[in-house]
């Protein structure tokens, strides 16, 4: 879909939702690619011990598909899953059938008329999260929707400047884990480009302000682009003529805050690490990274924290979170898929929206 069409997009398949009186307790998930473990996921994580009892979750997506979903999971006797029947759903039905493991045109259409749906509930101020479950990029493009994610169309939506974050609490100390990537869906050759001083001053302050939710005078870190950090010039000049200048005029605006760097890449997350696998919430370890670029950022924090690790939008008029891993299409349909980063996402969605 053309970003012209979207502007004009009809939402007149979405049922009419009663706003709740305390809508800060409403969570509205949208369901992902219907080829993908999204339904799967969402069921299991809404039958958890796990999950925040205040949470009144809405579900987008084919209720049918939701049905079918249920029943297989009690074939294979996974038993503590609410009954679709007892859940409130905004249905968008299938009209054709989706093949598990297979993402197409139809299915990525689905996924995306899902998530349009979920958001304008949001912007009408019907509740105050989101939570997605995975999509597939390249089922998008099939259905000629020329976004890279999730979080390119709800910046889209919203007409803001958005910002990727993961967030992850240990289950060893409940120590936060935060990382924030300065870019995020682009190739490598292009980094260089969009990596400025306005972009790498305003991600600072964005992952700053993310951190002081949790802790007033936070420690900021931030990798650098080069290995070792460019060895002073000699592999690189970035952090020399770019990022070494940034850091020191950010600083002077930020007086109260320690930030350090650039760090070499290859050694930038190993006190994170070691605080995640600690017994004690008490380390050195920083509470927030900015990394340069996806997989940068993304190869250590699922290392750190796969199950627990949740991608949470920045800059949207909502809370938008959803969990760090794809559709998993080879396992879809196989019903083992696990739930954890899923029940992370509704999880810091609700605590995030309070």
């Amino acid at each position: 879909m053309s970003q012209r069409k979207l502007k004009s997009q009809k939402t007149s398949k979405m049922k009419e939702f009663q706003k709740s009186k305390d809508n800060k307790n409403k969570i509205i998930i949208s369901l992902g690619d219907p080829a993908g473990i999204g339904t799967e996921i969402t069921l299991k994580a809404l039958g958890s011990n796990y999950l925040n009892k205040h949470i009144q979750p809405l579900l987008v997506g084919c209720k049918k598909n939701i049905y079918n979903t249920y029943l297989k999971l009690i074939q294979y006797g996974v038993n503590n899953i609410p009954d679709p029947n007892k859940l409130d759903i905004v249905d968008i039905p299938l009209d054709k059938k989706v093949i598990p493991g297979i993402a197409d045109s139809y299915s990525g259409s689905a996924s995306f008329k899902w998530l349009l749906n979920a958001t304008n509930i949001l912007l009408e101020g019907k509740a105050n999260a989101l939570v997605t479950a995975p999509i597939s990029k390249i089922a998008w493009y099939k259905a000629g929707h020329e976004f890279a994610g999730q979080t390119e169309l709800l910046g889209k939506l919203t007409n803001r400047k958005t910002s990727m974050l993961f967030t992850a609490i240990s289950p060893n100390n409940g120590w936060r884990f935060n990382t924030l990537l300065a870019t995020t869906h682009i190739p490598l050759h292009k980094i260089n480009d969009i990596l400025t001083k306005d972009l790498i001053r305003h991600k600072l302050d964005t992952l700053l302000d993310f951190c002081r939710k949790f802790k007033e005078k936070p420690l900021i870190q931030i990798a650098g682009l080069n290995p070792h950090a460019g060895e002073e010039g000699k592999i690189g000049l970035e952090e020399q003529n770019l990022i070494i200048p940034i850091l020191n005029e950010w600083n002077l605006d930020n007086p109260t805050i320690k930030i350090s760097g650039p760090i070499p890449p290859d050694t930038c997350w190993i006190s994170s690490a070691n605080a995640w696998k600690s017994s004690s919430n008490e380390n050195n370890a920083p509470d927030g990274i900015l990394a340069l670029y996806h997989d940068q950022g993304l190869i250590p924090v699922k290392l750190i924290a796969f199950d627990e690790a949740v991608n949470t939008t920045l800059g949207l008029p909502f809370v938008r979170t959803s969990p760090d891993h794809g559709t998993a299409l080879d396992i879809a349909g196989k019903f083992k898929a696990r739930e954890k980063s899923m029940i992370a996402a509704i999880n810091n969605a609700w605590l995030l929206s309070q």
